[in-house]
């Protein structure tokens, strides 16, 4: 085997055990929510653990991402039809710190919960794959799906088809 190729052996091994360290850390479908707690910029504390019996949707985004400015507008139309029906939002913004301020600006007009996830107490959803991507979890703390915006963003079709079962489900008599 030729220097060249075990160079390239050793690349490959290096970048297949990154690729499976970032994912072992990404959140799977079907596996509990791992913990979120987050000062919102309106000043309250986000608890992912006290919104038992909600479906949450947990929306990652930035200032710099055009689909994520794109879905705003249809996560602030969802949420003003689905809160009373047991939906909450946080919208994490990947942003830097100093970045406050652009991401306020960006949120102007908006009125779901956000907050910068660097500045979480606790983050158990680390740095997301990509953005816009959208997590959707049930009333008893399971993600159920993961939505990726796209160059367009989540759309309204999207969010509907992952919780409305979510909310049938949750109003279903258990036996």
């Amino acid at each position: 085997m030729c220097r060249a190729q075990r160079r390239l052996r050793l690349f490959a091994a290096a970048l297949t055990l990154s690729v499976a360290a970032a994912s072992a850390a990404v959140p799977r479908i079907g596996e509990r929510a791992p913990a979120l707690i987050v000062r919102e910029f309106n000043g309250r504390t986000f608890d992912l653990a006290r919104e038992r019996g909600r479906v949450v949707l947990v929306s990652f985004w930035a200032t710099w991402c055009s689909p994520c400015h794109a879905e705003m507008p249809v996560l602030q139309s969802f949420y003003g039809r689905f809160r009373r029906r047991g939906v909450t939002l946080i919208a994490l913004s990947i942003d830097r710190a100093a970045s406050r301020v652009s991401v306020e600006r960006a949120l102007s007009g908006f009125t779901y919960p956000a907050a910068l996830a660097r500045t979480a107490r606790v983050d158990g959803f680390g740095e997301p794959l990509a953005v816009p991507m959208t997590y959707v979890i049930d009333t008893h703390g399971v993600i159920r799906a993961r939505l990726l915006g796209g160059l367009t963003g989540v759309t309204a079709r999207q969010l509907r088809d992952a919780v409305r079962p979510l909310l049938a489900a949750a109003q279903r008599p258990r036996r």
